[in-house]
């Protein structure tokens, strides 16, 4: 049987997928966890993302480098502007201190801009229990409540048919996360889920970056063991040939993206050039299976000029003996 590697790439590690949808879908984001501000938001002035004062926030706050918090000014339909914290926690267990960050987000934000600010937390643990939604101080008199907004994604399993039928992406996202915890270590299960959403999405009307985009969130936080993810990828390939949409090349650059990261990782001690050549042997592997012991001898031998060339010839190769031709 199977089993699931702990390497980062069978991980569930949802930081950076989860900031790049975010990024990409800011205004789906807001609609689809805060309908309310969503409504009295000028949409047609746009937005504007913070990342120089969210730096400062940070920093100054000695609160570590949390990649996932986005400061957004908005402005309403009323004309005014307002500054929205967008703070998305992706720990997978209890934080003692979350309420504790969330205010100091807060106090930070306001002390900036004194714009109203807006906090908005993700939950994305597994703990029913723990549902923090507010910092509170008292002392001789004094009191300070901040209460802000908490979505537990965990709330969403009792509304899978709902999130499948809806066209907002972060309900694919949030689908994508729920199937992600309940399919841990459970691969058959999981590639029975992955594949669900992923031929969902041709079936949607969405635009090709919207389905490229998306595939992306899906891939990463639905990895899948290499045996498995072979399969995936020619039933991907089947099916883009039967709906007619051939975004695979696109797709496939995902996946070199994810297997430079892997191979960098591999060879960094041991240079540049071995990083490479393991980098490209890991993309061979994960298409085309384990290679002929030839392969791995040419890759070892090769310069980077080279290494470069065969990586070009990868995307359109229907074997692994085309690369090197």
């Amino acid at each position: 049987m199977t089993t699931i590697s702990e390497d980062r790439a069978i991980s569930d590690v949802f930081d950076s997928p989860w900031k790049e949808i975010l990024d990409a879908y800011f205004k789906d984001f807001v609609e689809f966890f805060l309908p309310q501000a969503f409504k009295e938001i000028d949409w047609r002035r746009g937005y504007e993302f913070l990342d120089t004062e969210l730096v400062r926030i940070t920093r100054e706050a000695k609160i570590g480098n949390r990649h996932m918090d986005r400061l957004a000014k908005v402005w309403l339909k009323n004309g005014l502007e307002r500054c929205i914290l967008i703070h998305v926690d992706i720990q997978g267990e209890r934080q003692k201190n979350f309420p504790d960050r969330m205010f100091i987000y807060y106090y930070r934000s306001y002390d900036l801009k004194q714009w109203p600010v807006v906090g908005v937390a993700i939950l994305a643990d597994t703990n029913k229990k723990w549902r923090p939604r507010e910092f509170r101080q008292e002392l001789w008199g004094c009191q300070v409540v901040y209460r802000f907004n908490v979505v537990k994604l965990l709330d969403f399993s009792e509304d899978i048919a709902i999130l499948e039928q809806s066209d907002n992406p972060f309900a694919i996202v949030t689908l994508a996360h729920l199937q992600a915890k309940k399919t841990k270590k459970r691969p058959g299960e999981r590639y029975q889920a992955k594949w669900h959403i992923i031929r969902s999405l041709y079936q949607r009307g969405f635009s090709r970056q919207k389905i490229i985009d998306l595939f992306r969130f899906v891939d990463w936080v639905l990895a899948l063991p290499p045996e498995e993810d072979r399969q995936f990828w020619q039933d991907l390939s089947h099916l883009e040939e039967v709906q007619q949409m051939p975004y695979l090349s696109s797709i496939e650059r995902i996946g070199m993206e994810k297997g430079i990261e892997k191979g960098m990782e591999k060879g960094m001690e041991k240079g540049t050039l071995k990083g490479h050549a393991d980098m490209l042997l890991a993309l061979i592997k994960n298409r085309f299976g384990q290679p002929p012991e030839w392969i791995s001898t040419k890759l070892a031998q090769a310069d980077m000029e080279t290494l470069v060339q065969w990586g070009n010839k990868l995307f359109g190769a229907k074997k692994v003996e085309e690369i090197f031709q």
